[in-house]
């Protein structure tokens, strides 16, 4: 309901902010460079893990006997998504309503970017302090929604449980199981040593961020931490206009755990269908992820989607196969929106430190905790400061 919205205010209060639309331009560069190497890597890590582990050698399975009904929904999703023809169409919006409407957040990401160019410099000033001051009503309404989570994860988890029942859970535990070692091994090896490059322990920064991946964890969903993490950001010294254009851009390009998953999933069909499967078949898969995960965020059943549209276009691997993990995609989406988070917020930390966007003594303070620099969650209406330090501070 209010993503869209949250999304669109920051990224134009972002780029209206920078000034500069060459700072833009630029900080958007490095930020689209760093998301195609740190998700190829993810993409990569699923693939030889699951090679390794075969959690689906054995199974057997015979796709006469799976119900193609379950799958009805999302192939009709995936249609759009098949070709880059077909993903370059559906990011352009028909009318910026519909957009909204959808909550398609890549549409939106496309008129921000419009609307932000169009806004920056000293153009249209009254513009640009009425959407900085209509989302402090959106994160408001986001601090409503998420004082009632924890009822949504009892339901939730409620219902998955009496739906599928544990056994039923036991025969795919071992590809949980090898997703969340991924996950893992991705965070705290491979992003550990990116930002301990850049000057930070990825350690520090999970333990700054406890409160956010806790409502993550039980929700298996970081939509709802959106506006905290973006404040926490810019507490810890990353300018706000870096936070702005990174954070909301990273939600739908940098889908770190979303694309380990994508193409351990993929493995794990094949394996489970005793499909063969060829180096050649495998790159194809690699490659066309590339382009698909990307449009991830926004689509119901995202992960079951954009892995339809990415079996479609390798016809060797039966895109059946995909109802075998139904049951435990709810369960397998809490590590991935765990990691997804991290990455972001790790992303946004690396490209500032690129662009010199972050004051680096502050920043080490505040993961150190040190008790003068530790955040208190401040009132929306000091998000809009310099670099949203002063209100923060104050309160």
């Amino acid at each position: 309901m209010v993503i869209g919205p949250i999304v669109f205010c920051v990224v134009v209060s972002g780029m209206a902010s920078a000034g500069d639309l060459k700072k833009v331009g630029r900080v958007g560069l490095k930020a689209v460079v760093y998301f195609e190497f740190v998700t190829t890597l993810a993409l990569i890590i699923g693939a030889i893990l699951v090679w390794v582990t075969r959690p689906g050698v054995g199974m057997n399975i015979d796709l006469h006997t799976l119900d193609a009904s379950a799958l009805s929904t999302y192939t009709e999703h995936a249609k759009s998504l098949k070709d880059t023809a077909g993903f370059l169409l559906k990011i352009i919006l028909d009318t910026a309503i519909d957009a909204f409407a959808k909550g398609d957040i890549l549409q939106v990401l496309v008129f921000a970017v419009l609307f932000g160019s169009a806004l920056s410099g000293d153009k249209a000033q009254r513009v640009t302090v009425f959407i900085d001051e209509l989302s402090t009503v959106f994160f408001r309404i986001m601090e409503f929604i998420i004082k009632l989570a924890p009822l949504g994860v009892l339901g939730a988890i409620a219902f998955t449980t009496g739906q599928y029942g544990v056994a039923s859970l036991k025969q795919l535990g071992l590809l949980v199981a090898v997703f969340y070692v991924s996950c893992f091994l991705f965070v705290f090896v491979m992003l550990a040593v990116v930002m301990r490059l850049a000057g930070f322990s990825i350690f520090k920064l999970v333990r700054y961020l406890r409160e956010e991946l806790s409502i993550v964890l039980g929700t298996a969903s970081s939509d709802a931490v959106l506006p905290q993490i973006m404040r926490k950001l810019e507490w810890m010294g990353v300018k706000d206009s870096t936070v702005g254009l990174v954070i909301p851009t990273g939600y739908s390009f940098n889908l770190d755990g979303f694309s380990i998953y994508l193409t351990l999933a993929v493995i794990f069909i094949v394996q489970a269908t005793n499909t063969p499967l060829s180096l050649h078949d495998l790159i194809v898969v690699v490659l066309v992820s590339l382009v698909t995960s990307k449009g991830a965020h926004g689509i119901p059943g995202s992960a079951i989607v954009i892995l339809a549209a990415t079996l479609s276009a390798i016809p060797a691997i039966p895109v059946l196969g995909l109802v075998l993990i139904l049951p435990v995609d709810w369960f397998v989406g809490i590590a991935r929106a765990v990691t997804n988070l991290i990455g972001n917020c790790m992303a946004t930390v690396v490209i500032a430190v690129w662009e010199n966007d972050i004051d680096r003594a502050r920043a080490k303070r505040v993961l150190d905790q040190d008790a003068e620099y530790r955040f208190v969650p401040a009132a929306p209406e000091s998000t809009h400061g310099t670099n949203g330090h002063e209100g923060a501070h104050a309160v």
